[in-house]
């Protein structure tokens, strides 16, 4: 993974698309910066981007992953693998399903990632500090550049879905305290055609990374 630390843009992951749109794919390439000034989160939202925190692309082909992981499920395994690496340096933080960051109640950040043809994007956020009374922020002070080389050494050992399900399965169960929005495709509207927050109380998870929620199944790609 060829990794490019920039002091400044306006989105990671705007970045890294157009760099590949404009050059090709050549190898796997990651974007880190600290300040993000335009940041997209999921659902095409903007992601608050304070400077002093972490922001991160990165892009590889699908033959880049393990053969058994679930593409729709691809923001689970990135995401686990990164608070598994957290988790050995102290911190709590845990992945609620499908792809946010949080500490106790509050999130602290999220994991975005997109299918295009052959190549996985994924994008990365984690509030390193307070950005305001709604969100969280990362519970132990973290060497940036330590910590994505570390990351990345991770995912090219390609661990298998499995493996990181099996681990993620266990922790799904606090994800049922919270809610999480469903898509138009899979999910549940009211009246006026909005999305709604619908509780994880009562749902499944299966062991491609989808859940069972109101006799739906639902995936997690974002």
């Amino acid at each position: 993974m060829e990794i490019v630390f920039l002091n400044s843009v306006d989105s990671t992951h705007k970045f890294l698309k157009d760099h590949i749109e404009t050059k090709g794919y050549t190898h796997p390439l990651s974007v880190v910066t600290q300040c993000q000034t335009n940041g997209i989160g999921s659902r095409d939202n903007k992601w608050e981007g304070k400077e002093g925190n972490l922001f991160f692309s990165f892009v590889l082909k699908r033959l880049e992953l393990p053969t058994d992981l679930p593409l729709q499920s691809a923001s689970i395994y990135f995401s686990f693998i990164l608070k598994e690496i957290l988790s050995q340096y102290g911190s709590k933080i845990w992945v609620k399903w499908p792809n946010d960051f949080y500490i106790d109640n509050k999130k602290i950040g999220g994991t975005i990632t997109n299918l295009t043809k052959e190549l996985i994007y994924c994008g990365i956020g984690i509030n390193l500090n307070k950005v305001s009374n709604q969100y969280g922020y990362l519970d132990i002070d973290i060497e940036i550049k330590k910590l994505i080389k570390e990351y990345f050494e991770v995912i090219s050992n390609k661990i298998a879905w499995k493996d990181i399900f099996s681990k993620y399965s266990i922790e799904f169960e606090k994800s049922k305290e919270l809610k999480t929005t469903i898509n138009n495709q899979n999910g549940i509207v009211n009246n006026n055609n909005s999305l709604e927050k619908i509780s994880l109380k009562e749902a499944v998870i299966n062991s491609d990374g989808s859940i069972q929620i109101n006799n739906k199944k639902v995936f997690s790609l974002r």
